[in-house]
C-alpha cells in the first residue's frame, strides 16, 4: 500500500479530483453507509431545507469527502513549495500574527472541514507547532503521513496525558498548536454540549488548555475553490468565552463557533462521520 499511496501523489491534482468525484457519485447512487450517514447529519443540522436541497447538498457532501482524502494523499506525497502554491488567498491573515504573539501561545480550531492537510504547510512557514497524532492502524498509511509531516517543523506527540502535558508545556512557553475538537471524545474526556441540533458528547481538552494557559484562540480552515483553481486559507477570530474556566460555557461556545465556520461551506464538512453517536438522550440515530 505504501508504493500504491506514493504513485497515487505522483499524479496530477487535476486527474486525482475527478477520481474523487466520481467516487463520491458512486457512494450516493449505491446507498452507502457514508451517504446514509451523511444524510442523517445533514438532516439534523438544517432542517429547514426543502428534500431537494438538502438531496443536493448530500451529493456535494459525498463528492467533497472523498476529494479531502485524495487531496491529502497528492499533498502529503507532494513538496511543500508544490503545497504551497495551491494556495490563492489568505484571509485574516493578521488575526493569525496577531495571535502568534500571545506570550501565553496560540492555539488553533481546525474542524474536520475543507483541506485541513495544507493547513500544516502553511502554518510550518510562520511557527513551529506541536501537534497531537494518533497513529494509523494501517502501517504504510502511517508510514505515510509520519514521512509527510516529518518533513515540516511540526512535533507530533501522542493522544494520551504525555502529549497533553507536551502541549500545555509548549503553549506555557508561547508556542502553537491546531486541534481538531469535532471528534467524538471518549467519556471521560468530554462533556455534553449543542452542535448542529444534537446534545452531543464534545471534547473539553481545547476548553482545558485555552482556560488554564488563556492562550489566544483563533480559528482556521482551508477551503477547496469551486472551479477547483485552488484553495483559500480563512482565519477566523472567535470568542472569548472559550477562554472562560467555565468549562460549559466554554465547550458550548466552541461548538457554536464551530458551526459559524462550517456553515461557509456546510459541502465540505466531513458528514460522513458518526458526530452524534453519543447524544444524550437514549435515542440511537444511526440505527
Amino acid at each position: 500500500m505504501y508504493s500504491f499511496l506514493k504513485n497515487f501523489a505522483r499524479l496530477p491534482l487535476g486527474f486525482i479530483q475527478n477520481l474523487a468525484k466520481t467516487a463520491g457519485s458512486i457512494l450516493y447512487m449505491t446507498n452507502s453507509s457514508a451517504r446514509r450517514v451523511t444524510e442523517i447529519n445533514l438532516k439534523s443540522a438544517y432542517p429547514l431545507l426543502s428534500e431537494q436541497e438538502r438531496d443536493a447538498l448530500v451529493k456535494a457532501s459525498l463528492k467533497s469527502q472523498c476529494m479531502t482524502y485524495a487531496e491529502s494523499v497528492k499533498i502529503w506525497g507532494s513538496s511543500s513549495d508544490y503545497a504551497l502554491s495551491l494556495i490563492k488567498e489568505i484571509h485574516g491573515q493578521e488575526i493569525f500574527f496577531k495571535a502568534l504573539e500571545n506570550p501565553n501561545g496560540c492555539l488553533a480550531v481546525v474542524p474536520h472541514f475543507g483541506t485541513w492537510e495544507l493547513l500544516n504547510v502553511w502554518v510550518n512557514q510562520h511557527t513551529s507547532p506541536v501537534i497531537m497524532y494518533k497513529p494509523s492502524k494501517n502501517e504504510d498509511l502511517n508510514r505515510f503521513m509520519l514521512e509527510a509531516r516529518q518533513r515540516l517543523n511540526a512535533t507530533l506527540v501522542p493522544t494520551d496525558d504525555t502529549g497533553v502535558r507536551a502541549l500545555f508545556k509548549h503553549l506555557k512557553q508561547g508556542g502553537f498548536s491546531a486541534i481538531l475538537p469535532d471528534h467524538v471524545p471518549k467519556e471521560s474526556g468530554g462533556i455534553y454540549s449543542p452542535f448542529y441540533n444534537q446534545n452531543a458528547l464534545s471534547s473539553t481538552l481545547l476548553s482545558k488548555l485555552a482556560a488554564k494557559t488563556q492562550c489566544s484562540v483563533i480559528g482556521l480552515s482551508c477551503l477547496r475553490r469551486k472551479d477547483l483553481s485552488g484553495y483559500d486559507i480563512t482565519v477566523t477570530e472567535l470568542s472569548k468565552d472559550i477562554l472562560s474556566k467555565d468549562i460549559q460555557l466554554s465547550v458550548d461556545t466552541l461548538n457554536k463557533e464551530m458551526e459559524r465556520m462550517i456553515n461557509v461551506a456546510p459541502e465540505q464538512y466531513l458528514w460522513g462521520y458518526k458526530r452524534f453517536r453519543k447524544i444524550e438522550s437514549a435515542q440511537k440515530i444511526y440505527n
